[in-house]
């Protein structure tokens, strides 16, 4: 009777166990939409599970009580709530968008509208929120704050600039505005200053090979600059600011409906800086005095089945001058009083439209039309560049294959008055260059976790003959939030000096070229490494690293040391090499902070004879950050940026040059106070180089011979070298190529920034 008694007992605790049994379940989703691959984790019982494809999800055999679940899912903030239960329940979990995520949509990388997470190609994103932290009057002077992009000056005088992708010169980066390459040669030199931020959505940045896809300029890299979606773009926007050396910069943004299908967006860009000032006592303009305006138009066609067309237009004029402090244009050209006068002005046309066919075909365009007349002393350098280019692209997908086959083809006119066009026996001839080109990619999806990018582009150049750009890529996900991409590919470019070198132009040297110079090839890879975290308290951790290296032949070298009055251009007998790594974090804190940081080492060198120098001009490290903090509750923004740059070889005329062989370690750092609390309108300011870091530290003077800039007190010997006299000590003459950072210190500066959607 015991027995049964206790059989009896076990058993009604076991039915009673399986009573108490519950089941918890429900559904994920996001504004009204399910969301699948939700993890899902029981805190207190370690249990997770995931969410199907209609966003549902499960636990069963649990018990009566109160429980935490952490809700994780790539592209959306987690989450943790806190549940009681007691019975079967069913619960409706409602997520928010993470708008910072790998799904950010890029274009730059393989010519289509791609998922970050998915290009096989790593490309960096730089919103205009990015830009913002540190204000700035053009896209060139923005770009600053980009790891492993450095815009460098070339000339104390008048300021000229290109723009470095992990040391190489700013010939080798592709500089496009919507995808079309609109910004090279002629332009590199002063069109970049016209690019006004306020047109500005995005800037996506490719570091390494692309010449297969965008032509074999593209070596070092490339920065495409995405302007504003008309049919987004605020309604009426407006940005001004001004700095206590009293530089005034005004964007306008404005678009109209001018009919039920045609939307217009208009910018306008005007920037004045006519203060000359003289800190360092030179008696030379410490910054260039400039006198801007850009308008800029794009136009938005809607059509049937939202085919795209869209068409833009822009024009830039521009009046700079750097010089002596007494000058004005009376003297321009003259050899009474130095001055370095610049006037430009540009012309762009471009426009992209989506073939009325059932294939997904586009057809590009771009026409450019740059004129420069220029006095540089008593050199003067006229020239005009007109380029053509088209495009057309059919993106085709096959089971696992996604194909996309192009033909472009770019025509460039160039004329001037220097020996480049000019010969004794011809007369003048301007360079007509046809390029005509065909090219096909193949990205392949080898499993789900595995793809190759296969690509290879035909060019004929017609002074140069054929040209051949393989490109391969290989892209490997280890789970959603790990991505691993190998890129590697060739590039050839066609040097032409005197619209890519300042130095070739101010009069300070003459110019000399050894031989016919060979076009610069180039081989190329890249390995890049990204890793995004996301915290169960709603932290993000992003690390982004990669390994580069790129070989040159024929690499074009400007030789400043052989002889003091010269440059001298020759291909390089031996090799180039471009190495290093990089790496960015970028950290988003649950509190209001976030956090962008970026370091990149790099070994420039050129090795000739078995010997190998440092590249001038090309520091071994830098970095980048920027730290912002939201303080809610008194609507202000904090924003501390800047930049660290190690030493780097700079460009002395003989050994008795009393200046610094190498720059000290420099950096640059801003602070900016945002205020939020009006409607539609930001009130900012801050301190610009708070450091107050100028290249004049430990020199004794950067311009060299400013007391002398036509050389009428220099003696030469025989082989054409200044001598050392009682009037000219170090033998020197007038240069002002020793320039590595810009010679402005600290200043205030105040804005104010509207917008109405």
């Amino acid at each position: 009777m015991k027995n049964i008694l206790l059989i009896f007992g076990l058993l009604c605790l076991l039915m009673n166990s399986f009573a108490q049994e519950i089941v918890l379940k429900g559904k994920v989703e996001s504004n009204g939409i399910a969301v699948p691959k939700v993890n899902l984790r029981l805190v207190e019982l370690q249990r997770s599970t995931q969410s199907n494809v209609e966003g549902e999800f499960g636990f069963t055999a649990l018990k009566a009580g109160s429980y935490q679940i952490r809700i994780t899912a790539i592209g959306y903030k987690p989450q943790v709530s806190k549940i009681d239960i007691s019975s079967d329940t069913v619960l409706i979990f409602s997520l928010v968008e993470q708008k910072e995520d790998l799904k950010e949509v890029v274009i730059t990388g393989t010519q289509k509208e791609v998922n970050r997470l998915e290009s096989p190609v790593p490309v960096e994103i730089y919103t205009a929120k990015f830009f913002q932290k540190n204000p700035t009057p053009s896209i060139f002077d923005a770009l600053q704050n980009i790891n492993g992009v450095r815009p460098q000056l070339n000339c104390n005088i008048c300021n000229t600039g290109d723009i470095h992708i992990n040391g190489l010169e700013g010939p080798y980066t592709m500089v496009m505005i919507d995808g079309m390459p609109i910004v090279s040669s002629l332009s590199t030199v002063y069109g970049l200053s016209g690019i006004p931020n306020s047109l500005v959505e995005r800037v996506e940045v490719v570091k390494g090979p692309a010449s297969s896809l965008y032509g074999s300029e593209a070596v070092g890299g490339l920065i495409n600059i995405i302007t504003k979606d008309v049919n987004k773009a605020p309604s009426l926007s407006a940005d001004f600011m001004t700095t206590s050396y009293l530089e005034h910069n005004l964007d306008l943004g404005f678009k109209a409906k001018i009919h039920p299908k045609v939307n217009v967006l208009t910018g306008i860009n005007y920037f004045k800086y006519g203060n000359k000032v003289d800190y360092n006592h030179d008696n030379f303009t410490d910054v260039t005095l400039q006198d801007r305006i850009s308008v800029f138009q794009k136009w938005n066609f809607s059509r049937k089945e939202k085919r795209l067309f869209s068409l833009a237009g822009r024009f830039l004029y521009e009046d700079r001058w750097g010089g002596e402090m007494k000058w004005s244009k009376q003297y321009r050209g003259g050899d009474e009083v130095y001055g370095e006068s610049i006037y430009t002005k540009r012309f762009e046309l471009l426009g992209n439209y989506q073939l009325p066919v059932k294939e997904k075909m586009f057809f590009s365009f771009s026409l450019t039309s740059h004129n420069q007349d220029s006095r540089y002393g008593t050199t003067s350098y006229i020239a005009r560049q007109n380029i053509a280019f088209s495009q057309l692209t059919w993106d085709k997908k096959i089971n696992n294959h996604d194909l996309l086959f192009g033909t472009a083809f770019r025509y460039t006119y160039y004329d001037d008055n220097t020996t480049a066009t000019f010969s004794q026996v011809r007369g003048n001839t301007p360079e007509n260059t046809y390029l005509p080109g065909l090219f096909v990619q193949d990205e392949i999806k080898l499993a789900q976790k595995h793809s190759v990018l296969l690509g290879m582009r035909y060019d004929y150049n017609s002074n140069h003959g054929n040209i051949f750009t393989p490109r391969f890529a290989y892209k490997v996900n280890f789970d959603e939030t790990s991505i691993l991409r190998l890129n590697a590919g060739t590039g050839f470019r066609v040097v032409n000096i005197f619209t890519e070198d300042h130095a070739a132009l101010t009069g300070a040297r003459d110019v000399v070229i050894e031989n016919d110079l060979k076009p610069d090839k180039t081989y190329n890879v890249n390995l890049n490494y990204l890793k995004k975290l996301y915290a169960t308290n709603g932290n993000i951790f992003t690390f982004d690293v990669s390994a580069f290296y790129t070989h040159f032949t024929n690499r074009i070298v400007a030789d400043y040391e052989t002889n003091t009055t010269q440059i001298r251009y020759d291909n390089l007998s031996g090799y180039a090499v471009s190495k290093g790594l990089t790496g960015n974090l970028d950290v988003s804190l649950n509190f209001g902070l976030k956090l962008n940081a970026g370091i990149t080492l790099q070994d420039v060198g050129l090795v000739e004879e078995g010997i190998k120098t440092q590249q001038i001009l090309t520091e071994k490290w830098m970095g980048t950050w920027s730290v912002s903090y939201l303080i809610n509750k008194l609507n202000l923004g904090i924003d501390y940026t800047g930049n660290i740059y190690g030493p780097m070889r700079l460009p002395l005329l003989n050994e008795f040059d009393p200046r610094q062989p190498y720059s000290q370690v420099w950096s640059l750092q801003n602070i900016q106070f945002t205020y939020r609390g009006f409607k539609n309108l930001e009130v900012y300011g801050g301190v610009k180089n708070l450091l107050n870091f100028k290249p004049t530290r430990n020199n004794p003077f950067i311009i060299s011979r400013a007391n002398d800039p036509f050389d009428k007190q220099v003696q030469f010997d025989a082989n054409g070298n200044a001598m050392a006299t009682p009037n000219n000590p170090y033998g020197l003459t007038f240069d002002p190529s020793y320039v590595y950072a810009p010679n402005q210190g600290i200043r205030g500066f105040f804005g104010l920034r509207y917008n109405l959607r």
